[in-house]
């Protein structure tokens, strides 16, 4: 089956970066979008970034837009989000997200999912 699993995440002071990392196995990576989400406690489930299957389409909420970036790297599977100027607000358990068919900025319709990394951001 298809598996995903995130790393990266830990405790950061505000202004920081961190690079969070996703790895699929089981699947075909290359052919799918992925998405990155996060949760804070509390709060609904949120739309980070997307990419399209060959990193030709990118999204972004605008909470983060010029301060996080996704990329993949097809070769090896995985799919990164560099989170940069990081802000207290941004504390939260990031999700990536594998969708067999599209692009989506919702999380309705993604077919895989990770356990979660924490990103906690202190100020």
């Amino acid at each position: 089956q298809v598996q995903l699993v995130e790393s990266g995440g830990g405790l950061v002071q505000a202004g920081g970066s961190l690079r969070l990392s996703c790895v699929v196995s089981g699947g075909t990576f290359s052919t799918y979008a992925m998405g990155w989400f996060r949760q804070a406690p509390g709060k609904e489930r949120e739309f980070v970034a997307a990419i399209s299957w060959n990193g030709g389409r990118l999204y972004y909420a605008d909470s983060v837009k010029g301060r996080f970036t996704i990329s993949r790297d097809n070769a090896k599977n995985t799919v990164y989000l560099q989170t940069n100027s990081l802000k207290p607000e941004d504390t939260a358990v990031y999700y990536c997200a594998a969708d067999r068919l599209r692009v989506g900025r919702t999380d309705k319709g993604y077919d895989y999912w990770g356990q979660g990394t924490q990103v906690t951001v202190s100020s």
